[in-house]
């Protein structure tokens, strides 16, 4: 199974999203997903190629964000994609069934599209206001993610759920309750001042009632 922790990288240029990511890496995480819009496809080649040999030394799973063909290009795990990104099932027949396809939600109605279409996980969202983005969808809150999941449930529909956007330390054990598998965050560790003190922290809350 997927690990319950995503980094989501940050950074308005490939040097500070590759000091980001390394950070996030040294720290402990072990699934990055490479987020770096509005950039000459140049850059994020460059970029990409450079985080792909920082997850491959680090053993930790290198997801695109948005972009299939780069994602193809330089053969990272997969991509992550957004409602308004190429559907699940394109991206499928370009990367095959052993690349790891995420797909963005926000209901339930996008969560029934983007499972029927085959992907891999859910990143469910948002939980609560989050300065990450710039074009915000419905706050879903606890109560949100109760009311989806439950729906998953009596539909037998078994895809891990990522919670995001905004979410805190505070927050991860009643976000854990809801039957999320994971959370994806991103300023909360770009942010830190003790990365691997916090990684360790959210993990431990992560998997607290993970039998080993």
């Amino acid at each position: 199974m997927y690990n319950k922790l995503q980094y989501i990288s940050q950074g308005e240029t490939v040097e500070k999203q590759l000091y980001n990511i390394h950070q996030a890496l040294d720290a402990g995480c072990d699934w990055i997903q490479m987020r770096f819009k509005n950039q000459t496809s140049e850059k994020r080649f460059v970029l990409a190629e450079a985080v792909k040999t920082l997850c491959e030394e680090y053993l930790a799973n290198f997801i695109v964000n948005d972009d299939v063909l780069l994602a193809q290009k330089v053969a990272s795990d997969g991509v992550h994609l957004g409602l308004t990104d190429m559907s699940v099932s394109e991206a499928r027949v370009i990367l095959g069934n052993t690349k790891i396809i995420g797909a963005t939600a926000n209901t339930f109605e996008d969560v029934l599209l983007q499972t029927k279409n085959g992907c891999d996980y859910i990143g469910l969202g948002p939980f609560q206001f989050t300065e990450t983005k710039e074009k915000l969808s419905p706050i879903l809150g606890a109560e949100g993610y109760v009311a989806i999941l439950n729906k998953m449930k009596s539909e037998n529909i078994t895809t891990p759920v990522y919670a995001i956007g905004g979410i805190t330390l505070e927050n991860i054990e009643n976000l854990m309750k809801t039957d999320v598998h994971g959370i994806a965050v991103s300023g909360i560790i770009t942010k830190s001042l003790q990365k691997q003190k916090l990684v360790q922290q959210l993990n431990d809350k992560l998997y607290a009632n993970v039998i080993i």
